[in-house]
Formats: structure tokens, sequence, C-alpha cells
């Protein structure tokens, strides 16, 4: 073993471990889009057959059931939890959980440009899960699957009741292609192409469920719904969405990286595989935690500790004695070292979290390049924080 005070040699072969937009798949490189239908109409029946080939992919991979529709949205996994926020909710109460950064923006969304007031907040403070045992199904429930934020995670949907009144409104960027979801308990997920499979920004999908269709076909929202957050017409689900027909134009070379990783997916075995490889990155940083005194999880409980965006803090004493301020410019001075040496790119927590490191480990991360990336994490904290010793 190398010691912690001296500098290692060896480098990630690929060191990003970004949370978002997140690694490439492992081999990818620019000759993937040489496919991509640039210079050509997304609503040629090429650019039409190329979207729905996503779709079509992504419900492959995810294991999504019939009876459920998927569409691309705009402006990502956010525009895709607007549209379902805006589309659906006001028909009955609204349960937001709130453990995190995006928890808290769904929540300010739904009482600030909603302007709903049947609205509760069931909260905790970072690193913990709120009391999900009071959450009431008759309301509608918005909430993040994986908190990308805070690295903590509901363990399973088996809180969710199966006879719900009220729709389940799952933010689920950062645990598609990740984790296991129980479709029988989500009405309407949302996600990212920047997530899970390494994709390009800008772009969205969301699931619906048979109970999310009939809400959009029965009821009208009291606001006027912006037509990039439109998914009727008529007073019907309009299907055309749902088979290619985007609401905007889309990058035609960010669809045809989405379905590289996505084809990279299917190829190494589908969700099993995906999420095998996660958990396999989850236990490489377990390990070394469980090694090394100066750091451990902000999530304390392993059961609902996140598997993708695993979150961090430094627990030596001489820290600790830190105000905050000083130790988060420990944390960014540890994090420029690391990128100096080109050993590790953009491992900070996010900016609302408590100071400490973010490291994503989601399916396009390889374990090798994570155990090469601890060595120079020892370093830089014995190089910031130690260096006489």
């Amino acid at each position: 073993m190398i010691p912690r005070n001296k500098k290692p040699e060896n480098r990630p072969a690929d060191p990003n471990f970004s949370s978002g937009p997140c690694a490439k798949r492992p081999g990818w490189n620019y000759k993937t889009l040489q496919t991509a239908l640039v210079g050509r109409s997304h609503r040629s029946s090429i650019g039409k057959g190329k979207l729905k080939e996503v779709i079509e992919y992504s419900r492959k991979v995810l294991e999504i059931p019939e009876g459920f529709v998927v569409a691309i949205v705009p402006a990502s996994g956010t525009g895709a939890m607007e549209i379902a926020m805006w589309s659906l909710l006001g028909a009955r109460a609204v349960d937001v959980l709130i453990w995190e950064s995006f928890g808290q923006r769904w929540a300010l969304d739904i009482k600030q440009q909603l302007k709903l007031n049947s609205i509760r907040k069931i909260e905790a403070e970072y690193g913990k899960l709120p009391d999900l045992s009071i959450v009431d199904f008759n309301s509608d429930v918005v909430f993040t699957w994986n908190g990308t934020a805070s690295g903590v995670r509901v363990p399973n949907g088996n809180w969710i009741e199966t006879n719900r009144r009220g729709l389940t409104i799952v933010d689920a960027t950062s645990a598609v292609f990740a984790m296991e979801l129980p479709w029988e308990k989500i009405d309407v997920a949302t996600w990212s192409w920047q997530k899970a499979l390494g994709g390009e920004a800008a772009h969205g999908m969301i699931a619906l469920g048979p109970r999310a269709i009939d809400r959009l076909e029965t009821y009208v929202p009291d606001w006027p719904i912006p037509r990039l957050f439109s998914l009727t017409r008529n007073g019907k689900l309009n299907k055309n969405i749902f088979e290619g027909m985007t609401i905007n134009t889309p990058s035609m070379l960010a669809v045809e990286d989405a379905l590289d990783g996505l084809k990279w997916a299917s190829e190494i075995g589908g969700l099993s595989s995906l999420i095998e490889r996660t958990n396999r990155n989850a236990e490489v940083v377990s390990r070394w935690v469980s090694s090394t005194p100066w750091i451990d999880y902000l999530c304390a409980d392993s059961d609902s500790r996140s598997t993708t965006s695993v979150v961090l803090n430094i627990v030596d004493q001489k820290y600790l004695n830190l105000d905050e301020t000083t130790q988060r410019m420990v944390i960014n001075n540890m994090l420029e070292l690391l990128s100096a040496e080109k050993a590790g790119f953009d491992l900070g927590s996010h900016a609302d979290a408590p100071p400490g490191f973010r490291i994503w480990c989601g399916c396009t991360i390889e374990c090798k390049n994570l155990e090469a990336l601890f060595p120079w994490l020892d370093w830089v904290f014995f190089e910031v924080m130690k260096p006489n010793e």
C-alpha cells in the first residue's frame, strides 16, 4: 500500500467522476457520433425513427412495463419534472419529500409558481431520510428517488401504497440505470440523458403510468400550460409525443450519443448488468472508506445510502475544528490539487450541501479508476491538512 503522504504515480485512466454530466461509457469516442443525423430535420422519417429508437431502447433497458408511455422532453430532468408538476398537480393535496436541494426545489416551485396551498413538506436534514411512514397517499406525492446532492436514497418502494388515490411523481434521474425501480408503485418517473449513461445535457425523459394518463385526460389545472409543458391535445394524451414527435427541436448529435449509451447498456446485459456495475463501484468506495480514518459517508444508514452519487465528509478532528468557510477552502484546495494532477475532476459536493466530496459511481465508471483515485485523495488530504506530518 502506498503511504498516504507519498505522491502516487498511477492515475485513473478516466478521471471524470462528475455527478452530471457523468462519465461516458467505457470505450466511448467521438467516432460514435459519425452516424448522427446532422443537417437533417428531426421530423424526417429517419429523424423520427432515431427519436423513437431512444424511447424504445429506454423502455427495454429500464424494463418499463406495458401501460406506460415514454417521451423525450426539453430541459433535462428539471424540464421533465416541471412538465409533470405543471400538468398533473392541483387535483389533490401534495406531500413533498425533502432531504436535499432538489426536493426543496420542487417544493418551492409547487408553492411559489403553482401557488398550491394544500402542500405539506416532509423534511429531513442532509444525510438522512424523512419519516416515510407519515406520507399520505390520498395526496399526490413528489420526491426524488435518489438525492443526488445528499447521497441519500429511498431504500425500496415498500413504503408506497399500492392502492393509493394520489399520484407518485418521482424524480429518478440519478436512480434509473443503476437501481431497481418498482414501476407498480410509480405513476410518473423523470430522468435526464446526462446522468447514468453519460449522455449529453439539455434533454429529459418522462414515463407516465396509466393513472397519470387518466389524470391528464380527466383534469385540467387552473393555470395555463406552456406549450413546452403540454402533453395533451384536445383533452387527450398527445400520443405523437410518445412516438418521437418531440415538443421542441432536439439535438440530433445528443440523440446519437444517447442511442450509443443505450445500445451499450443493452449489449452488456441490460438493467441487471448496469445495477451490478454500480453496486460493485459502491463497494469499492465502501472498502476505501472503511480503511481510511479521515473520511466517512454523509449518510450513516447503509440501507438508504446512494450507490450512484456517493457523498463523503472529512471527519478528521483537525478539520472539524475549523469553521465552515475554512472547511470549504480546504476542500477547494484539495480539489484544485486533484485537478492539477489530472487525478480526479469535479468531485466537490453540491453547492447547497455540507462541504465534502461527491463521487459518481454509476455504471459508466470503472472500478479500476476508483481504485486509482483513492491514493490521490489520501495524498491531497495530507498535503493540504497535514503538511508537517
